[in-house]
């Protein structure tokens, strides 16, 4: 377990002080009893007497102590421009990682909960990658205005939105992050009103958020996903709040840790005064809510306009006629328009580096890609996060065909310390298939290297193209590595897989060499790039080789190798990202 003392936060005011109460018994009984907690309650009003009541609730296992953060908002807002926003306690949680330094880890929960779970369990996840850990919120999953708003008004997918109201935080993360100043600079970019401090939460959490198990936030709404007795936190979200309605749902697993409180009497007389025009209310704001979540997805300058709006308006332009391509089903068709370079001519093109000027130039082109490689690690342009299967790099003994997702010029950076990581430098050279255009028509650094490291034009020539194919036989029969992108296209930062193509998978087939499938990962990173988009952290994928079938003919291979390569990049993205693979085509 932790081996430590488990830090578990709530944040409430006088009024919803006696519903704490409820979910810091029912958490104590479940408890393991082989740790210890520290429960922190975050408030700027609560009275003496409540206090000393929820104190006295301390044992051997559980400390308790109340933080009044008044001082500490007061300090903030005359730092920071926040308007009235931290007078709501739900916006406390955004505090807790700069409030309390020394903490690298912490749980903050809702007070509206039951625990039936070992909440040590729930500490005992691992988010040393990730920002927090959370479960999907359930509302946006099972009402279509909600997710509509999610995606439309936040630019967020529904099916990777979390409810903030059960959290396990990476405190050392959220302040290497910056999520407060980040969180602060929002608040003056747009007034998120719908679910307010959970819409910036999986703004600024994007891309880094460990998905529990539902169970550990089990809101009671809709289609619940676990048995009651499966649940470990009970979330008694909108209208079915025990303590105002007495046929809510799951009210019985309330009232039997309530009534083990000092403040079940109060509570009692909170249900018995809640009137009929009191549920009138609340079913007017729910509907003011819903009505809120239309408008807002509707609005010109909603808040995915507006972080357009401060990016480069050339690069917004490829992010939308990407989606049209997608729409569309044009996947093998480039959105960003190369050079028109001039035809190659035959002999022009020394595929085999056969002669010393032409080895010469790829040295000086290796050092130039070097230096500007490392100059822009150092610098946050590229950030390569980790490289995961190395082994399957290590293990090639000769020629393969190794294939990679195309989403940036980047890419092939990425794939140049893949294969450098993996110790193939010294047994064998790594070439690039690229256009014919790039290499007449770019000029300047990558131009150069786009004519000088060891690269394979195509061409449109036929007699060039015979040049091509016999140099990329070559090479293979004599141990060497092809880097292709099979899906044709470069779309930029795409992360899903597009369809194949066969040409790649043909030269294993016909050479009887593995192919080698590389995929990379993307996630958003804290750093802004010149662009205004968020410079993506890189994760290479590296799976094992797949080899030709010796009983099958080379047309066979071909497809066999080529279906193969998509599903294995298939995967890795639904596992990587949480999400199944779906395209956005119409018709």
């Amino acid at each position: 377990m932790s081996k430590g003392i488990i830090h578990v936060f709530y944040a409430c005011d006088e009024s919803f002080i006696k519903f704490t109460a409820v979910s810091l018994i029912s958490m104590q009984k479940n408890a393991s009893k082989e740790e210890n907690y520290h429960i922190h309650v975050l408030h700027t009003n609560i009275g003496q007497e409540s206090q000393k009541r929820i104190s006295d609730m301390a044992n051997e296992n559980f400390r308790i102590s109340f933080e009044d953060v008044s001082e500490y908002l007061k300090e903030l807002c005359e730092r920071l421009p926040l308007r009235d926003y931290y007078s709501n306690t739900t916006y406390y949680r955004m505090f807790i990682a700069d409030m309390f330094t020394e903490l690298d880890k912490a749980i903050y929960i809702d007070s509206d909960t039951v625990v039936q779970g070992d909440i040590s369990e729930l500490y005992s996840i691992d988010v040393s990658d990730v920002a927090v850990a959370a479960a999907h919120e359930q509302v946006m999953l099972q009402e279509q205005v909600y997710g509509d708003y999610v995606e439309k008004c936040l630019g967020l997918d529904r099916r990777l939105f979390f409810n903030a109201g059960v959290l396990l935080i990476n405190c050392k993360r959220f302040r290497e992050d910056r999520i407060l100043d980040r969180f602060v600079k929002l608040l003056g970019i747009y007034d998120c009103r719908v679910t307010q401090d959970e819409d910036y939460l999986n703004i600024l959490c994007r891309d880094h958020v460990r998905f529990l198990e539902q169970s550990w936030n089990s809101e009671v709404y809709g289609e619940m996903l676990d048995e009651p007795k499966d649940c470990k936190i009970v979330h008694y979200i909108m209208g079915e709040k025990p303590w105002h309605y007495p046929d809510a749902r799951l009210n019985g697993i309330f009232w039997e840790y309530a009534q083990k409180t000092d403040f079940y009497g109060e509570i009692l007389d909170e249900l018995r005064s809640y009137t009929d025009a009191d549920r009138e209310r609340d079913a007017e704001g729910a509907k003011k809510l819903y009505e809120l979540a239309i408008e807002e997805s509707e609005r010109p300058d909603r808040f995915c306009m507006r972080i357009a709006d401060m990016r480069d308006r050339g690069r917004v332009e490829i992010v939308e006629k990407i989606a049209r391509y997608e729409r569309e089903g044009r996947f093998d068709e480039d959105v960003e328009d190369d050079p028109i370079g001039r035809q190659i001519e035959e002999g022009e093109v020394d595929y085999l580096r056969k002669k010393i000027k032409s080895r010469l130039k790829c040295r000086i082109a290796y050092s130039m890609a070097r230096k500007f490689l490392d100059n822009a690690i150092e610098n946050r342009q590229i950030i390569i996060k980790e490289i995961r299967g190395l082994q399957n790099y290590a293990e090639l003994d000769g020629g393969a065909i190794v294939t990679c997702n195309h989403f940036n010029a980047h890419d092939s950076f990425a794939m140049q310390i893949a294969y450098e990581s993996a110790g193939q430098k010294k047994k064998r050279t790594l070439y690039r298939v690229i256009r014919e255009g790039n290499y007449t028509a770019f000029e300047g650094f990558f131009g150069y290297l786009m004519r000088n490291y060891n690269t394979l034009p195509l061409a449109s020539k036929p007699a060039v193209m015979k040049e091509f194919i016999r140099a990329t036989d070559t090479l293979l029969k004599r141990g060497d590595l092809v880097l292709i992108y099979p899906e044709q296209s470069m779309w930029w930062n795409y992360r899903k897989p597009k369809p194949l193509k066969s040409g790649g998978f043909y030269f294993a087939a016909k050479n009887k060499v593995p192919v080698l499938p590389c995929f990379i990962t993307m996630k958003d990173s804290s750093t802004i790039g010149e662009d205004g988009f968020p410079v993506q952290e890189y994760t290479i994928h590296i799976s094992k080789a797949m080899y030709p079938d010796p009983t099958k003919s080379v047309s066979e291979n071909t497809q066999m190798l080529m279906e193969k390569n998509y599903g294995i990049w298939k995967e890795i993205y639904e596992r990587e990202y949480g999400i199944e693979l779906r395209y956005e085509t119409i018709g």
